[in-house]
């Protein structure tokens, strides 16, 4: 009942998976009227922040702070949720995190499972494993529910049925629940999935979650939700897993006050989120008394190691990147090939893949700059695009751009030969002249160029022919 997972090691090339997109006129319309909304709302809630700026660096400063100290707040981390009765676990990658999650919820005795929203299940697909070990996952938020029910896949961050309107999900609930006589207003839908959840939360005793903090000092998880489906998983379960990437971890308890302003505003346009939860161990008089956290590098040390694009490791996750960006809006999420699309997907998916696979979403931008105007920890997202290019280009050898670039190189360190190349490219170029003096075709690799655009023909004479003539004449 999972959804459909995206493999950025299968994914199309972004220009071919765009292009499809890009044809899909309702996805479109769906993704360009929430992206509108969330920006409209987020310019509102921002605007009333006079010290935002000071906010946001802040939330660099923080951020910065901790991956430069990552292995010390991760092993203050354990320490602290290991002394409150939780049981941490390290995974390499997401091969080991899915067996740790599966051997844990085999062990709670579990064949289902709650699940609290999650990019980082999403990212190593395990509602996949799960179901392929026999345990049944139920997502419990809203837009994940109508993934998981729809066999579709996230298009966005925080919203991941941004690309589905009402009426196509009143046809996903009414087909799955079956509901023949379901209304396709908000509250029927909402009604209709509260329904469909609350036997889930009532009887299975296991939830997994994702983390979107880490607080070494106490040891504690914190999670921030808008519908209360997040508390429920927190609270009524007998087990609890979480499982985090370990760059989730946050120095102080203190720094929340930093990021649970930042991280609403950017994220849904609110002031605060509705629930925030933070978890500490257990309790024997309330919640799970089995507690277990699994933190999951799955290459992240190795953009930790990369002095340039370390800062894609201070993300909170709050898609303001992809509400802005402007070729988001006009492909959605599915055509990046991963759980993480738009922006900060085009940084981080490559670099998770160790620059093997996803090599065509660093050019899947315009370098226009939206992203880093409105990332809430100020991540210098076009600064990263072009570290990456650089880094696909050196892992392709020599392209035929990388050829053009070095020959004109070669041309212009030279006097001589550059005024070889001007007499030949003007001989060279007599025939494709037009009568106004612009050239509309050119042959070849170079005909792309003039698919879109003219070319005004070389001068006569040049520039420096044009200054020896003036110094000649006394002018």
């Amino acid at each position: 009942m999972s959804g459909v997972g995206l493999d950025p090691k299968t994914a199309p090339l972004f220009p071919i998976a765009a292009k499809t997109a890009m044809g899909n006129t309702q996805l479109r319309k769906n993704v360009r009227h929430a992206t509108d909304l969330i920006q409209a709302k987020r310019a509102r809630v921002v605007g009333e922040m006079p010290d935002w700026q000071d906010l946001r660096e802040a939330g660099k400063q923080i951020r910065q702070h901790t991956m430069e100290n990552l292995d010390f707040y991760l092993e203050e981390f354990e320490a602290n949720c290991t002394r409150a009765g939780g049981v941490v676990h390290w995974a390499r990658d997401a091969a080991e995190a899915r067996r740790i999650i599966v051997s844990l919820v085999k062990a709670s005795g579990s064949e289902e499972v709650i699940k609290i929203k999650s990019m980082t299940t999403e990212e190593i697909q395990l509602n996949s494993a799960l179901e392929e070990a026999g345990i049944h996952p139920f997502e419990t938020d809203l837009a994940e529910l109508i993934i998981q029910l729809g066999e579709d896949r996230p298009s966005h961050i925080v919203v991941p049925a941004l690309h589905k309107n009402r009426h196509e999900i009143r046809e996903i609930f009414r087909t799955k629940m079956n509901l023949p006589d379901l209304g396709d207003q908000p509250h029927d839908l909402a009604d209709a999935a509260r329904m469909f959840l609350r036997e889930k939360f009532l009887r299975v005793k296991t939830g997994v979650s994702g983390a979107n903090f880490l607080i070494a000092e106490t040891g504690g998880v914190c999670i921030t939700e808008s519908e209360g489906n997040g508390r429920m998983c927190l609270t009524l379960p007998e087990t609890l897993i979480a499982v985090a990437g370990i760059d989730k971890v946050i120095p102080r308890y203190q720094d929340l006050e930093v990021f649970l302003q930042l991280l609403p505003r950017s994220a849904t346009g609110e002031r605060m989120n509705p629930y925030n939860s933070v978890w500490t161990g257990v309790n024997a008089a309330d919640g799970p008394q089995i507690f277990h956290v699994v933190l999951m590098d799955n290459a992240r040390t190795e953009i930790l190691a990369d002095e340039e694009a370390r800062q894609t490791l201070n993300c909170i996750r709050c898609a303001a990147c992809q509400n802005a960006c402007p070729v988001y809006r006009q492909t959605g999420g599915h055509a990046y090939g991963s759980v993480y699309a738009g922006p900060i997907g085009a940084i981080l998916t490559p670099q998770l893949q160790e620059m093997h696979y996803a090599q065509s979403l660093p050019y899947a931008s315009s370098l226009c700059g939206a992203c880093y105007e409105v990332c809430p920890v100020k991540i210098n997202i076009p600064e990263v695009l072009i570290h990456l290019r650089n880094k696909v280009v050196k892992q392709k050898g020599l392209s035929a751009e990388a050829l053009a670039m070095r020959t004109m190189g070669m041309i212009f360190r030279s006097e001589r030969r550059f005024r070889a190349a001007q007499r030949l490219g003007q001989v060279a170029e007599t025939p494709l002249v037009r009568k106004d003096g612009w050239i509309g075709w050119l042959p070849g690799q170079l005909g792309g160029w003039t698919q879109a655009r003219d070319l005004k023909k070389m001068p006569k004479e040049t520039f420096r022919d044009w200054w020896e003539k003036r110094g000649k004449n006394g002018n």
